[in-house]
């Protein structure tokens, strides 16, 4: 399955030989967009009838356009995912190294904060069937990584592996030791990490060595 199909032409797909009448596509695009907002806020043990009831359709309607909860979740899934493959190749095209890593960084953080189940997938809650996207996001960072590395504007002691860690423990929960997190709180977290990763700039001194 190809995220870059898009969800929607992935499971209209799923019927060979038929070409989709335009209110079938109209419900199928309804599907995804209720599905999509639903994994994000509910995560991956959403019902159908949760979904359905998003989209404004019958839950018959719902089982005729898609052959299971399941599929149409790893469809929606796997066209997020592939979204964010997509943005770390495009950051690993930026001429600032250290400016592609971060932006595809934030990128990240802000889907792993606010979409529950993308976090439950990239964790791994979801099956083998994710693989090959999480496989292309860890690629695509693994070369923002080391192209930072490479130019001297990340920590040359930080393994590419330590980074996903690193990015998953800033977002938080909203509440620790009686504290609640602020605005945006993945936000500010993730501004320690960055800087934390980033070599230290060395600039010159003024002037003239004591004599």
């Amino acid at each position: 399955m190809s995220g870059r199909d898009g969800a929607v032409g992935v499971l209209l797909s799923a019927e060979p030989g038929r070409t989709p009448r335009a209110d079938a596509r109209r419900n199928m695009e309804r599907l995804v967009e209720a599905a999509r907002a639903a994994v994000a806020e509910i995560g991956v043990e959403v019902t159908a009838h949760e979904i359905a009831r998003r989209a404004g359709v019958g839950i018959g309607t719902f089982y005729r356009r898609v052959s299971s909860r399941e599929a149409l979740l790893e469809a929606v899934l796997d066209e997020v995912l592939a979204e964010m493959a997509d943005l770390a190749a495009n950051a690993g095209a930026d001429p600032d190294p250290w400016r592609g890593f971060e932006t595809f960084a934030a990128a990240y953080v802000r889907l792993r904060a606010e979409s529950c189940g993308i976090r439950e997938a990239v964790g791994g809650a979801c099956g083998p069937n994710l693989d090959p996207v999480l496989g292309q996001i860890q690629e695509g960072l693994r070369l923002l990584v080391e192209r930072a590395q490479e130019a001297g504007v990340m920590r040359a002691d930080v393994a590419w592996q330590d980074v996903p860690f690193l990015l998953a423990a800033v977002a938080t929960g909203p509440r620790t030791l009686r504290l609640r997190a602020g605005d945006e709180q993945w936000g500010r977290n993730l501004r320690i990490v960055l800087d934390g990763l980033h070599a230290p700039r060395t600039q010159g001194l003024p002037g003239t060595p004591p004599a």
